[in-house]
């Protein structure tokens, strides 16, 4: 028994033992020099300031008076959960108009695609190159040039809509800014300005469906659409599903529109009063810095159980090529 236990001991060691040979150690040090830039990057501009914000969350801090933090506890959290209405006001509104944007911005985007794919489309690099070109635009420059376009009396929108019979500059006209019923319209018009990104990966996705696939569907009778739906989107599910994370993690941290727009005031009607903006506000305007630490973190948490969500639902409409039963 005691030589069985020793062979079982002994075996367990060389399990868990890394040997690693001279060559193996080179790699690996040759490794770490090479990713040596991303990590020193990571524990200083992401880990350190993440654990420092977790830090100030359980203090009353100031960026005004800093030698007069004080250790308050879970205060913060408790204020902002229980007794903050604007908390759950501006979570309201960011998932408000998430529901909107998202949709539109992430079939925009694979629509446009799937069109700039066909082999039937003539001067496809054209196209191509006229969709992405918007974003190198700076996204102020964007966001300020999208105000004027979108003007109820001089934007180009409501002449056009003029021109076409439908009354959109007078009293009673569309007022893209101004009306709570179209301003998430008109966010997501500036939002599809800078699609381009989402265009080229999903094209690149689309480029790299076997054309081996398509062809035997043709052989069996499958039209444009049915290849579409059958062999094109389970294809390309993966970066769709891709796409859909940076799309919901962005959304949760959307702020520079409304911002240069409104200032943040909420205008109109509230509607326009992001969490981000809420978390702006509380850390660098009242300079509450532990309060915003403690928003920061509910928006981190949120996106973080979100992106759980999403990847528990992916193995049921995400298909992997590579993947073994």
């Amino acid at each position: 028994m005691g030589t069985q236990t020793d062979l079982n001991t002994g075996i367990g060691r060389r399990r868990f033992r890394f040997n690693f040979s001279p060559q193996n150690r080179r790699e690996a040090i040759w490794g770490l020099a090479f990713i040596s830039p991303w990590l020193i990057g990571f524990l200083l501009f992401y880990l350190v300031p993440m654990v420092a914000s977790l830090v100030f969350s359980t203090y009353d801090f100031t960026l005004s008076n800093p030698d007069d933090a004080e250790f308050i506890g879970l205060d913060n959290w408790r204020r902002m959960l229980f007794e903050d209405p604007n908390t759950w006001l501006t979570l309201r509104v960011t998932f408000a108009f998430a529901l909107i944007s998202l949709p539109i911005g992430m079939l925009s985007a694979l629509f446009l695609a799937v069109l700039l794919n066909s082999e039937h489309l003539v001067g496809s690099n054209i196209f191509r190159t006229l969709f992405y070109a918007p974003t190198m635009v700076p996204l102020i420059a964007g966001i300020l040039i999208w105000s004027q376009v979108l003007d109820a009396q001089t934007g180009w929108v409501n002449r056009g809509l003029d021109e076409l019979g439908i009354e959109a500059t007078g009293a009673d006209g569309l007022r893209w800014f101004d009306d709570p019923w179209l301003i998430y319209i008109s966010y997501t018009f500036i939002g599809l300005w800078g699609i381009g990104n989402a265009i080229l990966i999903n094209l690149a996705a689309l480029q790299g469906v076997p054309t081996a696939l398509h062809e035997a569907a043709k052989v069996d009778g499958a039209g444009w659409f049915r290849r579409l739906i059958k062999i094109t989107f389970p294809m390309v599910s993966p970066v769709i599903f891709y796409n859909l994370i940076l799309s919901t993690v962005g959304l949760l941290q959307y702020f520079i529109v409304p911002w240069v727009l409104t200032g943040g005031d909420g205008y109109p009607e509230g509607t326009t009063r992001f969490v981000m903006i809420h978390f702006y506000k509380q850390a660098f305007t009242f300079q509450n810095m532990g309060y915003g630490a403690s928003i920061a973190w509910l928006i981190f948490i949120i996106g973080l159980l979100i992106t759980v969500l999403l990847f528990s639902t992916a193995r049921f409409w995400v298909y992997y090529s590579g993947e073994r039963e």
